[in-house]
């Protein structure tokens, strides 16, 4: 891949997570790691790829709460 591809797919990639709120996805994810534990939020990080942030990420934390 070519630099600006990548460089174009980073952009997408962080509009996503400003949409939300978020300068970008670290912020994102250390609001998750506040509100749901650091170690629950890694773990699931090891398991699931960056495009389940929004989806899969959220619904296994919030199933861990009860």
């Amino acid at each position: 891949m070519d630099t600006y591809y990548l460089q174009e797919f980073q952009e997408l990639n962080h509009s996503r997570y400003q949409d939300e709120g978020f300068k970008n996805r670290t912020e994102y994810l250390d609001s998750l790691r506040e509100q749901y534990g650091a170690d629950k939020v890694n773990t699931l990080l090891t398991v699931l790829p960056p495009s389940e942030d929004f989806d899969g990420l959220i619904t296994e934390l919030e199933d861990s709460i009860y």
